[in-house]
């Protein structure tokens, strides 16, 4: 039996044969990618994504070959990377375009990032405060010679109302003149490039608006996220316009593989970020406005029946 390890799907018959088939000589446990399934599910991302192109997200995709197999395709470019080692191996192995997502506090990699000139052309690392700025600044203080560091900023893109959040709480920086004066901070210090700006609205990409069995559930959620659409298209266009009074950012980052659709109709967005999506887990069932098929499954022994029915 193959079964998805993101999501708890098991194969169909048909397709259980066929990978049953083709991994015939293989003892498990062993994991497989049907890659037909990758690719109809990268398709549907980019015609989503309706001619913005999509940084794929290696959080999710955990394998670089699978990686230069999507960015070979149309309509995708760049990689998110999860953290700022990964980046450095990324860039040492042909990658070019690497945003590390989240805030890294490893100062051996930002030392390492700040002595190689290579690496610092290709990654982009991620800020949220003044204080962490201060934090990069002083990991790297030590490296000569130095190069220029590329950064972007993280902006919290969750939902509030009625003195409640819902979303994640990525970033202490919120609004316009929070952003500008960050954005401004970088700016007066040598050695800082800001190019990037991310906004990641969780609470849209990532929860299913038809959950199943649950019709009010999924009313309160469509509700909730109809109106932080609506919040968020007006405040992130505000903090990019900001921002751009104090640097001249390359990209806009937004959107995820639940709401590429939605995130790809803001001007202030220039790029969407997906990864996930492409192996479609179980959270993306419960989607409407999209299907994709299961892509990624692994096989474990039977070792044993405790009983008849199991």
């Amino acid at each position: 039996m193959f079964f998805c390890p993101l999501c708890g799907y098991a194969a169909g018959m048909d397709d259980g044969q066929r990978y049953d088939r083709a991994t015939a000589a293989l003892e498990p446990p062993f994991a497989i990618v049907d890659l037909a399934a990758l690719r109809a599910n990268a398709a549907d991302l980019v015609r989503r994504a309706a001619g913005k192109p999509i940084r794929v997200a290696s959080k999710s995709v955990r394998s670089r070959p699978l990686l230069e197999r999507i960015l070979a395709m149309d309509g995708f470019r760049g990689v998110m990377a999860y953290t700022l080692p990964e980046a450095l191996w990324l860039a040492a192995n042909g990658f070019t375009d690497i945003l590390v997502a989240y805030p890294t506090a490893d100062r051996h990699a930002l030392a390492a990032l700040a002595g190689d000139a290579r690496a610092a052309g290709r990654v982009t690392v991620t800020i949220d405060s003044p204080a962490h700025l201060d934090y990069v600044e002083a990991a790297v203080s030590g490296v000569h010679p130095r190069a220029e560091l590329r950064l972007c900023l993280d902006i919290d893109a969750a939902y509030v109302a009625l003195g409640r959040r819902i979303g994640a709480l990525r970033s202490p920086v919120r609004e316009p003149h929070e952003a500008a004066d960050l954005a401004a901070a970088v700016a007066k210090r040598p050695g800082f490039r800001l190019v990037g700006l991310l906004a990641y609205e969780a609470q849209i990409a990532g929860v299913g608006d038809a959950p199943p069995a649950n019709a009010a559930r999924a009313r309160l959620i469509r509700i909730m996220q109809t109106l932080s659409a609506r919040e968020l298209v007006l405040r992130r266009g505000r903090v990019v316009n900001a921002v751009r009074r104090h640097a001249d950012l390359e990209f806009v980052n937004g959107g995820g593989t639940g709401s590429v659709d939605l995130t790809t109709r803001e001007k202030a967005v220039t790029e969407l970020a997906a990864g996930s999506g492409l192996f479609h887990p179980r959270l993306f069932d419960f989607y409407r406005r999209f299907t994709g098929r299961p892509a990624a499954m692994f096989a474990l022994p039977v070792v044993r029946r405790p009983a008849p029915a199991r």
